[in-house]
């Protein structure tokens, strides 16, 4: 299960993400995603279980409680949707006003 975890500390790593996590069973994965311009924490992180049944007991036990100072909003993460928007780009302008 994929589970995404929010209201992070900025000094709030991966890989102590992962250790708490690790207090309810096996992680695969643990990152906190980092702002590739500032060089700093969004904030917000994402942790991936293998089993189901630890995951939801991570959630249940984890969410609402402090790690390194924050008070953690911890949850089962929610796939991504395409908003109906293609986000790449685009153009047309129009070419209005010219004369020929």
């Amino acid at each position: 299960m994929n589970i995404f975890v929010a209201k992070l500390s900025f000094d709030t790593e991966s890989e102590g993400l992962k250790r708490v996590f690790e207090e309810y069973g096996s992680v695969s994965s643990a990152n906190v995603i980092m702002d590739k311009f500032k060089g700093r924490s969004k904030g917000f992180g994402f942790v991936e279980m293998d089993d189901d049944g630890e995951a939801q007991n991570a959630i249940d036990q984890l969410n609402d409680t402090e790690l390194d100072g924050r008070t953690i909003v911890v949850k089962k993460a929610e796939p991504r949707e395409n908003s109906g928007g293609d986000r790449r780009g685009g153009g047309g302008g129009g070419g209005g006003g010219g004369r020929w």
